[in-house]
């Protein structure tokens, strides 16, 4: 699979996510049916920066951790967003996780 496609998929299973809800890497990578692959949806999101359609701020890692927050602008942009939607945060990880955790469906893209 090349990697641009991949990013791709990444990116479609990502706009999905409702405003006011999180999904996790290792959940979008089992969702496109490539379970082992979480850090290279880490790469799609950190490579989506520049694309204002993609929320990569609702992507955390499985604890609820903010682990991509330092590929955002701005000291503390990924929490401020999330914040903004309704989400707590304490030491950059989301409270209540469960309450806001969005699964993917499995894809057949």
């Amino acid at each position: 699979m090349a990697e641009d496609n991949f990013f791709e998929k990444v990116y479609a299973v990502a706009r999905q996510i409702p405003y006011g809800k999180v999904t996790s890497y290792g959940a979008i990578a089992k969702a496109l049916g490539t379970a082992r692959s979480a850090r290279m949806v880490g790469w799609a999101m950190n490579a989506s920066h520049n694309m204002d359609d993609i929320p990569a701020h609702r992507v955390v890692n499985r604890k609820g951790l903010l682990t991509g927050k330092h590929h955002f602008d701005g000291t503390n942009l990924m929490q401020q967003l999330l914040e903004s939607e309704g989400i707590k945060i304490v030491d950059n990880q989301i409270i209540d996780l469960e309450k806001h955790f969005w699964q993917p469906e499995i894809s057949t893209i």
